[in-house]
């Protein structure tokens, strides 16, 4: 008789190395509930990590991918590094250097110059993204030699402070909003110094509600999988909504909700709610104070 295999719902919060893009660490996530002898579920990011970039990635399994498009939009916090004196054209390690400056600026002009990139400012986008122009990507359009302008954006940092100072780096922490690129960050602040740079070294420490203390590396998702006890490493999904407060039906509420049906006589402050019944998740709700609709259904 062959045993049911179990369908993991929830969030692995991966370090990802330098080295694997976000879509290659989905893969390798694949493997691990293929090889934990896992049923088969949805798998997705939480927002992407350039290869060159390490840190914080979390990955939605089965009933948390419904989550996914909250976590992109999710505040995220960055330890980077800029070497000031050259620019490169992907404004990190993988470009060619396109600009140099002889200006090393002092720890005092760099102080100075924070404040200006704190709060809602504008950026330009790096012509090497994956924001699509014409309906093509902008980096493949950069790597075949098209001269590429992006539109300003408008996006909000809010906090930026200096972590060290070498003679030709700085190494900063921000806390950013969504649609910000540290690449360009470090770009514009090397500009404002009267210089040029680039960034070598890029790591996310935080992604919405998860941090580095919650991520485990690749190594340890291979062997938690083969030992098949991934299950050690699942956040559930509230673990993804760590802002909403809970929201607990009987279970005639919760079959209503399950069909689509709205429930009305819930007194709550109007806004969203994560709905469960006897601990097990619903759905994400909208109340406007009387009524409760679903948002978003979870099929557990």
């Amino acid at each position: 008789m062959t045993q049911d295999k179990t369908a993991l719902h929830g969030w692995l919060i991966i370090d990802k190395p330098v080295g694997p893009g976000s879509t290659d660490i989905v893969s390798k996530a694949k493997r691990a509930l293929r090889d934990g002898g896992y049923a088969k579920v949805k798998v997705g990011h939480g927002g992407t990590l350039d290869p060159l970039a390490s840190g914080v990635l979390p990955i939605a399994l089965g009933e948390a991918t419904k989550l996914s498009g909250r976590m992109l939009d999710a505040d995220k916090a960055y330890a980077f590094t800029v070497k000031f004196g050259e620019q490169t054209d992907t404004l990190d390690l993988e470009g060619e250097v396109i600009a140099t400056s002889d200006v090393r600026p002092t720890l005092a002009a760099l102080e100075a110059v924070l404040p200006r990139f704190t709060g809602p400012i504008e950026q330009v986008p790096p012509a090497y993204s994956a924001l699509k122009v014409d309906g093509q990507r902008a980096y493949d359009l950069a790597r075949a030699g098209e001269e590429v302008v992006l539109a300003g954006r408008n996006v909000t940092i809010h906090a930026l402070e200096i972590e060290d100072r070498g003679d030709d780096h700085a190494t900063l922490l921000a806390t950013v909003s969504k649609g910000t690129y540290i690449r360009s960050l470090a770009r514009d602040i090397a500009i404002a110094l009267g210089t040029v740079g680039h960034v070598t070294m890029l790591r996310r420490i935080k992604s919405g509600p998860f941090t580095l203390d919650q991520a485990i590396s690749l190594d340890s998702l291979a062997e938690l999988a083969k030992a098949r006890t991934l299950e050690q490493a699942l956040l559930p999904l509230k673990a993804g909504l760590d802002d909403i407060p809970a929201l607990a039906l009987t279970p005639d509420q919760a079959g209503a909700l399950r069909q689509g049906r709205p429930v009305i006589g819930i007194a709550k402050t109007p806004g969203l709610y994560f709905a469960t019944a006897q601990s097990v998740p619903v759905a994400l709700v909208q109340s406007d104070g009387i009524e409760v609709k679903v948002v978003r259904g979870f099929n557990l």
